[in-house]
């Protein structure tokens, strides 16, 4: 297994992961079906092709079958994972979410009957995350979820840029400083070419994501969305609210640049936001914190916020502080009043790099600007 959480497909493997995939496999002339792995696909219609082809060594995850087949392709050799029952979401998933499919149905439906929420319910339900079956799925999916996170990175939006993480707390309101801020870096960080990431949330999350979005826009367009997203400040009381607010902000600058949000159904609590145009929402916090921090090859840049956000300055501070000098990434923390007095971070990261490759790698600054300028841009 990488280390994103999904397994590394051996040089044998093809992962086939629409329909068109399997077609043009099928008219290509192919024979033998070994290494391929099938994933969520409808295959009815497909008998056919299935009968002529050797399965044998072939996987099959969650795809549907025309009556009869799926019996038949055991017996040839075939593994068959099936769908799973009673659960909210496609634990074999083959991409990575938009928060049109999180959110779908918003326009006319509550927050609380829309897919995330649903998928949160599920997950909290009375003794779910002790049951094997819902420990099975959940698995399932974030395995798939890391297996779909590799192959963006690999994808032309993605390939060559550094990614940069945004943290900070989901406390920032739309229309204080503190979230204009966080927009702004966003807006510089994908202006400079990089990828933007962030845990995915509310708050300078959004803020981030946001502006790494609308990085193409004009100026006067960009405090324009800023000052309409004021009019829902936050995601309490109404996630619902909240959310058709952004939406309409996207639906009047479609197209935006793209930008990485990796929430977690673990503090479902948080909505995942609007702005991040690829997510990858997982059930295990554990892993997407890893995986959040491994992705963030150019860096992380930590805006103020609380206990979270604590966590995540020595979570990557332990990684950094045990690399060789190669590995090491920046850390970038913004407000020195902040981490120096209301939540001293910055005393003790400073202490504990003293000596060590992470040491010339570490910033506090007082603005977005000059975390830019430490990061190179």
């Amino acid at each position: 297994m990488n280390r994103s959480g999904g397994l590394t497909p051996s040089p044998r493997t093809l992962e086939v992961e629409s329909l068109a995939s399997f077609d043009r496999l099928v008219a290509a002339g192919a024979v033998a079906m070994r290494g391929w792995h099938a994933q969520s696909l409808d295959l009815r219609g497909r008998k056919a092709a299935l009968a002529a082809l050797d399965v044998e060594g072939a996987i099959f995850l969650g795809c549907t079958f025309d009556p009869g087949v799926e019996d038949a392709l055991r017996h040839r050799g075939a593994l068959i994972f099936p769908r799973l029952a009673g659960v909210p979401f496609d634990a074999y998933r083959a991409r990575l979410y938009t928060p049109q499919e999180l959110y779908a149905g918003l326009e006319s439906r509550p927050y609380e009957e829309l897919p995330d929420a649903l998928v949160y319910q599920w997950s909290i339900s009375p003794g779910q995350r002790r049951r094997l079956d819902a420990t099975l799925a959940s698995a399932l999916h974030d395995h798939a979820i890391g297996d779909a996170l590799e192959e963006f990175r690999r994808s032309d939006l993605a390939a060559g840029r550094t990614t940069v993480g945004v943290m900070g707390g989901h406390a920032a309101q739309r229309g204080t400083p503190e979230f204009a801020q966080a927009a702004e870096l966003g807006r510089l960080l994908a202006r400079s070419g990089r990828l933007v990431a962030t845990g995915g949330g509310p708050g300078a999350m959004e803020a981030a994501n946001l502006g790494a979005y609308l990085s193409h826009v004009p100026g006067h367009d960009f405090e324009v969305a800023l000052a309409a997203l004021q009019a829902v400040p936050g995601f309490r009381p109404s996630v619902s609210a909240w959310a058709r607010e952004a939406a309409a902000v996207v639906e009047r600058h479609p197209g935006g640049m793209p930008s990485l949000g990796i929430p977690t159904w673990f503090y479902g609590h948080e909505p995942p936001n609007y702005f991040a145009t690829h997510i990858a929402k997982y059930f295990a916090n554990a892993i997407r914190e890893a995986i959040l921090l491994e992705l963030c090859d150019g860096g992380i840049i930590f805006l103020p916020g609380a206990a979270g956000t604590v966590q995540e300055i020595f979570q990557d501070a332990c990684e950094n502080y045990y690399s060789a000098r190669e590995a090491v990434t920046p850390m970038v923390l913004v407000g020195r009043r902040y981490w120096e007095q209301e939540l001293p971070a910055w005393p003790m990261l400073r202490t504990l790099a003293a000596g060590r490759p992470m040491a010339d790698r570490i910033f506090l600054v007082d603005s977005v600007a000059e975390a830019l300028g430490v990061l190179g841009g």
